[in-house]
């Protein structure tokens, strides 16, 4: 017993040592990144006020070595996010935006199912937007080595999004990875995406008319086309070649016309009310993540909405709970 005990002190205390080695290299690597603000427009003043808390948090790389999209299979993903008690929340708040959510979908050509669908996902309906401290998040992930750049450049943003006074600074509590608000934008989709829709000169994705527009603005920009196909579940053959088996959010490949899978659909004629000549592309997302999943199950045929999606959250799991949960919705509305 006192030998574990032992082994267990000398544990606590290494972790403990590279804590201590983290935070010393942190404030380090803050005083580096001043510099690297300032080159890049962000004021002085802006960055001693934001930055000034700005701390390490340890429990942010936790998080960003283990993601739920890496790690559940796809009928547990879609299922969590696409209940009977998400569904009914989303009518509920739909019913209390109704007109705000119906002038978004006829200005942007963005169906109303859609938005809540995403919103759904998100935050539940807004009522878990996340509670980490953004600025310190995105310190965190970007003094970190695995994705240094990408978030090194949506720091900068932010900090440019502030020293702009589009964004105010206090308010930045969202999520782990540095997204924030309904929707969870990151910095670099408020800059190129969000909009003042209520025009109080200042961009609120706390408050349901900024944040829906910005939805709205943002899909319509990534070429969402209203009532078009997403996605449909199939049964592939043995004898498919492994190169059409899309396993990464990525980028899908070997993309063909829908006939040309024809043969390998083994309920292709469930399929009769699409047009043949839509190129679609196939995946199979359990493979290669989920530890002894089959190569051909699931499987699906996704279209070019599905790949917007994609676009918004790089996971072929999320892909298709949202439009799972759309379509639940939209059966209800």
């Amino acid at each position: 017993m006192k030998q574990i005990n032992h082994f267990f002190l000398i544990l606590v205390l290494s972790i403990t040592n590279l804590f201590a080695d983290d935070q010393i290299d942190f404030l380090e690597w803050k005083k580096n990144f001043r510099k690297i603000a300032i080159e890049n427009d962000v004021s002085p003043k802006t960055f001693d006020t934001v930055m000034h808390q700005v701390k390490f948090l340890p429990k942010v790389i936790e998080y960003d070595r283990y993601q739920p999209e890496f790690y559940e299979d796809t009928k547990t993903y879609i299922s969590k996010r696409s209940s009977k008690k998400k569904v009914i929340k989303g009518i509920d708040f739909y019913k209390n935006n109704s007109n705000l959510i119906n002038d978004i979908e006829k200005k942007y050509d963005i169906e109303k199912e859609l938005l809540l669908s995403l919103m759904g996902i998100e935050t539940n309906y807004g009522t878990y937007v996340g509670k980490m401290d953004i600025l310190s998040s995105l310190s965190t992930l970007s003094f970190d080595q695995r994705r240094s750049q990408f978030f090194t450049n949506e720091l900068l943003i932010l900090l440019k999004l502030i020293d702009q006074k589009i964004i105010d600074y206090k308010t930045l509590y969202g999520s782990w990875a540095g997204a924030f608000g309904f929707f969870q934008f990151m910095p670099s989709t408020i800059k190129n995406h969000a909009i003042d829709f209520n025009n109080d000169d200042f961009i609120d994705l706390k408050n349901p008319v900024d944040a829906y527009a910005s939805a709205g603005n943002y899909l319509k920009n990534m070429g969402w086309k209203k009532n078009n196909h997403c996605f449909y579940k199939i049964k592939l053959d043995e004898n498919i070649s492994k190169k059409y088996l899309n396993v990464s959010a990525k980028k899908l490949k070997n993309k063909r016309k829908l006939r040309y899978f024809k043969k390998h659909i083994l309920n292709y004629e469930n399929l009769s009310f699409i047009d043949e000549n839509l190129k679609v592309a196939i995946i199979t997302p359990d493979k290669d993540i989920i530890p002894n999943s089959e190569t051909l199950k699931p499987a699906y045929i996704v279209f070019d909405n599905y790949e917007i999606i994609l676009k918004w959250n790089r996971s072929l799991r999320f892909g298709l709970a949202v439009c799972t949960l759309k379509n639940k919705i939209k059966n209800e509305l």
